[in-house]
């Protein structure tokens, strides 16, 4: 697995935990990355990079500073749905995606939005790639400058 791909796992991981229970990210963060290294730990794969926790780091502290604004972009997109009525899963996959779009200028579009959708195939329900998809695609198509950030 990638070293992109698994700290992006591992940071919706977190972000699910901190929006679903309530545990503060101070503490949900340093122990998922632990349990990530007990479970790679006797195994043969590789243990995460530092590249890698730092990723899921500025991935997760990111999205917990702009949640406020993640969310409007989350209504604005999909305003048939109300943001707290979404389900977890597809809410963070949400939360990370439009937060590598805004934010993280190194990360291609079209990659952000692939790995959003794989997110929801193995996390979400049968339908949420689909709708991940569309709404990503309608923020797309309002930000053409956007599209053209390579790929």
């Amino acid at each position: 697995m990638k070293v992109r791909r698994k700290a992006r796992a591992l940071a919706l991981q977190v972000l699910f935990e901190v929006d679903s229970v309530e545990h503060p990210v101070e503490i949900a963060l340093p122990r998922r990355l632990e349990a990530a290294r007990e479970e790679d730990e006797g195994t043969d794969r590789d243990p995460m990079p530092p590249e890698g926790e730092e990723f899921v780091r500025a991935l997760v502290n990111g999205v917990v500073a702009q949640r406020d604004e993640l969310d409007a972009l989350i209504a604005k997109f999909a305003p048939e749905y109300p943001v707290d009525q979404l389900a977890i899963v597809d809410r963070n996959v949400l939360r990370l995606a439009f937060y590598e779009l805004k934010y993280m200028g190194d990360v291609p579009v079209k990659v952000a939005i692939n790995e959003a959708v794989e997110l929801a195939k193995l996390y979400g329900s049968d339908s949420a790639p689909r709708f991940i998809n569309g709404v990503l695609g309608a923020y797309l198509a309002g930000h053409p400058a956007l599209a053209k950030r390579g790929g």
